[in-house]
């Protein structure tokens, strides 16, 4: 069956599909011995011979199996496959012989939590490609307590620079302490640093923060810088639940309401 490139590179575990796109412009892909440069080109990875800077993958397609790990990252980590800087990759906390895997959004350097690292590209494209995205669990220890009128305003949508939030499940999971508090924030979109940014906008800062659910997989049992791998049905669930963010009408869902601000429940851990 023909497929796109790129998506056979990926699936070689050679890159990511942004990557192998480049790799293909760049013009270090063959078929049947012709270099390809066009972008949507497909390959038969049956009959064709594919290579990638002079190298055959018809046998690594051969040998590639799907793979999901759920990794606990922790701060200090950048959700990357490298780094000009030289600072510690997620990749450096899995083991050695496995598979290429690429992660499936991000984590910024500062923050802990849940990131799914995997070769499936399928997978990728429909989590990212969501109308709305499988919902992400996050708790944030912030300066201060916002007023109930400022969670108010988080929880409804507020503009963060060109774009407006979706509108977030926020709870308070945790009296305040020493002036700061605890709050569990449920988000429905995936943009850079947007708990943080949430926050500043109403006069309260992150200073601690970690992603403690990604859909239905949680951290459960998984220290930080620990991974596991994903049972087949867990995976099976998992996307079925991303199928039905992709597919949804845009005004399908809308978060539930959150309990008031005031009323407070224990942290998961």
């Amino acid at each position: 069956m023909q497929e796109r490139l790129q998506k056979i590179i990926a699936a070689a575990g050679l890159a990511s599909r942004r990557h192998a796109e480049e790799m293909i412009t760049g013009g270090l892909v063959s078929v049947n011995g012709k270099v390809v440069t066009v972008l949507g080109t497909k390959a038969d990875p049956s009959q064709d011979h594919i290579k990638v800077q002079g190298k055959l993958i018809n046998p690594l397609l051969a040998q590639a199996s799907k793979i999901y790990v759920l990794l606990n990252k922790p701060r200090g980590y950048l959700t990357s496959l490298s780094d000009p800087e030289n600072r510690p990759l997620v990749t450096d906390l899995l083991p050695k012989n496995l598979p290429r895997v690429h992660p499936v959004g991000r984590l910024d350097f500062n923050t802990e939590g849940l990131l799914l690292l995997t070769n499936d590209g399928d997978l990728t494209k429909l989590i990212t490609t969501a109308r709305e995205h499988v919902p992400k669990v996050y708790h944030a220890k912030v300066k201060g307590t916002p007023t109930p009128e400022a969670i108010a305003r988080l929880r409804k949508g507020i503009s963060l620079g060109q774009h407006r939030t979706m509108p977030a499940t926020i709870e308070q999971i945790e009296a305040s302490d020493g002036g700061n508090a605890w709050f569990e924030v449920t988000l429905y979109e995936g943009r850079n640093q947007q708990v943080r940014k949430m926050f500043d906008a109403v006069g309260h800062s992150v200073v601690k923060l970690r992603r403690v659910r990604i859909g239905s997989l949680t951290d459960e049992g998984i220290k930080p810088g620990k991974h596991r791998m994903l049972e087949p049905e867990e995976i099976k669930i998992f996307i079925k639940r991303a199928v039905s963010y992709r597919d949804k009408p845009d005004a399908a869902k809308s978060p539930s309401k959150s309990p008031h601000i005031g009323k407070v429940r224990r942290k998961t851990r």
